[in-house]
């Protein structure tokens, strides 16, 4: 997953993304597409020789928050604290959790456009959430990433009940939604996720780690209603739905070009 998907244009029925939460990557540009533009430039110093400003600015970068915020912001998606403080140069998870509540700290103090959220199993620059409309507009990315509402509301079935079968599916939605899951499977939003035990072993389906993603949602639990739409224990037929984010593991084998079992 590039940093080009990571950010969510799509809201399921009753979903208000979390305050300051657009799903705007802080260093997509239109340029991404053709790498990255690394640009730097020499700090001015004053006469002591050390670089310009009040050392006591409460928005001033320590080197540990300034290499935090730089990680961060040319990450191609989600960091976990670990890989963080290993790219930061940090202690542990424990310290980058802590400079990360600092700089966000720090950009409401300065009213950035710009905040630090946890995204499914790690951390991402975001841009806030009144400016997603606008930057819409200015990336055209509407129409790329636009679903349908047939897709949408398959997608939001499987969400709340997954592990889930097409028959499944079909009998909620009371139509046929074969083309529906081969799209979401070839966006990344789907995934096999094991086998039914009943007859002919229909195949189950479960959303991705790159659906939280772009969401912005840390677990199935942020769902919106999940207590009351989701079930957390075992059905009469005995499949189970995974709580702390994604649905269990495709099996070996399994594709998107068998979504018809």
């Amino acid at each position: 997953m590039g940093g080009g998907d990571s950010w969510g244009r799509f809201h399921l029925p009753g979903h208000t993304p979390a305050p300051g939460a657009s799903r705007f990557p802080a260093g997509s540009a239109p340029a991404a597409a053709t790498g990255w533009r690394w640009l730097f430039s020499l700090r001015r110093t004053d006469a002591a020789g050390g670089p310009r400003g009040d050392a006591q600015h409460p928005d001033r970068r320590s080197p540990k928050l300034a290499r935090v915020e730089a990680v961060l912001f040319v990450a191609e998606g989600p960091l976990s604290p670990r890989k963080l403080a290993q790219h930061a140069l940090l202690a542990d998870a424990a310290e980058a959790g802590a400079l990360i509540e600092q700089l966000n700290l720090s950009y409401d103090h300065a009213g950035s456009a710009f905040r630090i959220e946890r995204v499914s199993t790690g951390y991402q620059m975001l841009t806030r959430a009144e400016f997603a409309p606008w930057l819409d507009r200015l990336h055209q990315r509407n129409s790329e990433l636009k679903l349908s509402p047939p897709a949408l509301e398959t997608l939001a079935i499987i969400a709340y009940r997954q592990p889930i079968t097409r028959a499944d599916v079909e009998a909620v939605r009371g139509v046929q939604s074969t083309e529906m899951l081969k799209q979401l499977l070839e966006r990344g939003l789907v995934k096999i996720a094991g086998e039914d035990e009943s007859l002919g072993r229909p195949y189950l389906y479960g959303t991705t780690r790159q659906f939280l993603e772009l969401f912005g949602l840390r677990s199935l639990d942020d769902l919106p209603l999940a207590e009351q739409l989701r079930s957390t224990t075992a059905t009469a037929d005995g499949r189970t739905s995974t709580t702390p984010g994604e649905s269990p593991s495709q099996p070996a084998g399994s594709s998107g070009r068998d979504v018809m079992r």
